[in-house]
């Protein structure tokens, strides 16, 4: 069996706009200077923790500022004006992965487990994914634990597993798991971060995701000579 595992974050959903803002009602909660919006993104995909730590130093009021955040995203989250949009060409790509009979499909994601029971509901994928990783289950990204307990949760090896985000901190952990680092170019972190985080293929939409994935799955054949 191989495993295509993805990121949520700016893979799947774009939720750059209920981010920035939970993370503005977070530090304003706190008398602080919110970070830019590009500097809110550049962290997306570390477990909250980690996430405030970088962007507010260790002696900040990590705990308190993830508590605010917390908060604040599920007020958000009750707001129709606050979608997370899947992106173009997500269903279709899973529905496509999840009817080959040799793919599992699996999330590493830096969200909560209540925050990916929220997707799965919203979008009727508990049946989708075989395996998920999430800020509960494991370090923060980019360590590889969210990839190697899914391999052993799953039966997958390294040659066989896929890992497929938008972030330095996706193909940093996919590249210490030693597996595929598939890089999407429609995420919250340029191009340029990906390839110097030791990206592999780097994608521009999910028909060149699918094309990947095909090859990866299907290698041509090897006829001697």
């Amino acid at each position: 069996m191989k495993l295509v595992l993805f990121d949520v974050d700016g893979t799947l959903v774009d939720s750059q706009n209920i981010i920035v803002a939970a993370q503005q009602m977070a530090f304003a909660a706190h008398g602080l200077e919110p970070p830019s919006r590009e500097r809110s993104l550049s962290i997306v995909g570390l477990s909250l923790a980690e996430a405030f730590t970088v962007l507010v130093g260790p002696k900040g009021p990590i705990d308190s500022l993830v508590e605010a955040y917390k908060d604040a995203f599920l007020t958000l989250r009750q707001d129709p004006t606050n979608a997370e949009p899947l992106f173009p060409g997500v269903e279709r790509c899973l529905e496509w992965l999840d009817g080959r009979e040799d793919v599992l499909l699996g999330i590493a994601t830096g969200k909560s487990r209540r925050g990916v029971a929220h997707l799965l509901d919203r979008h009727g994928w508990h049946d989708v994914f075989s395996v998920i990783q999430t800020a509960d289950d494991a370090p923060s990204k980019p360590h590889p634990g969210m990839i190697l307990q899914a391999m052993r949760e799953t039966g997958a090896g390294p040659h066989g597993t896929v890992m497929v985000g938008d972030s330095s901190f996706d193909m940093a952990m996919a590249r210490a798991a030693g597996v595929l680092p598939v890089g999407v170019s429609w995420g919250f972190q340029p191009v340029a971060a990906l390839t110097e985080a030791g990206a592999g293929p780097i994608v521009h939409s999910y028909a060149e995701l699918e094309a990947v994935l095909q090859e990866f799955l299907d290698p041509p054949s090897k006829i001697s000579a």
